[in-house]
């Protein structure tokens, strides 16, 4: 399994497409935007969902936080079903969020991987793409790191995703 980390607009999206192209076996992808878009949309906008701040700011409330559980445990069992899978993940709480996937992983291994880019290049992103809120890419630049541990880093700031895939995959047993 691999596990990538970053902020809105940081590049994860770009290297998990890559990553699919590159590595010599299939490999399954699964991201919090499609977890996302899979809730009801009552969930979105309250307060036990998930509220996306004006200012970029994102809360997720306990309704939320029981589907993330069991979206998770979903995954882990096709991993250890025998399907390779790539997350593609904002870790929201930092070193909280890594250890509830450790938790459910329960002993798979894993490769854990960050994606950095500066924020001014995320935010410019963030503006091109168009499907985000203004600031998401500032406020989750460096918190989605605090206290997690990683395995490989990759930087997209000025490397493309193709490169930035093919630096993870040499990782990858």
């Amino acid at each position: 399994m691999i596990i990538l980390n970053g902020g809105s607009s940081s590049g994860k999206s770009g290297i998990v497409r890559c990553l699919q192209a590159v590595l010599p076996d299939p490999w399954l992808a699964f991201g919090c935007d499609s977890f996302v878009d899979a809730m009801p949309a009552r969930m979105l906008a309250s307060d036990e969902g998930i509220v996306f701040g004006a200012d970029g700011a994102v809360s997720v409330g306990a309704d939320f936080r029981a589907l993330e559980a069991a979206w998770t445990d979903g995954i882990v069992a096709m991993a250890r079903a025998g399907a390779r899978v790539i997350i593609d993940d904002v870790f929201l709480g930092g070193a909280e969020s890594q250890q509830r996937w450790r938790k459910a992983l329960g002993g798979l291994a894993v490769l854990w991987v960050v994606v950095r880019c500066e924020s001014a290049v995320a935010a410019g992103r963030e503006v091109a793409r168009g499907d985000r809120i203004r600031g998401m890419a500032a406020a989750q630049a460096e918190v989605v790191h605090e206290g997690v541990f990683y395995d490989l880093e990759v930087d997209t700031t000025r490397t493309e995703a193709l490169v930035c895939a093919r630096t993870i995959a040499a990782h990858v047993n």
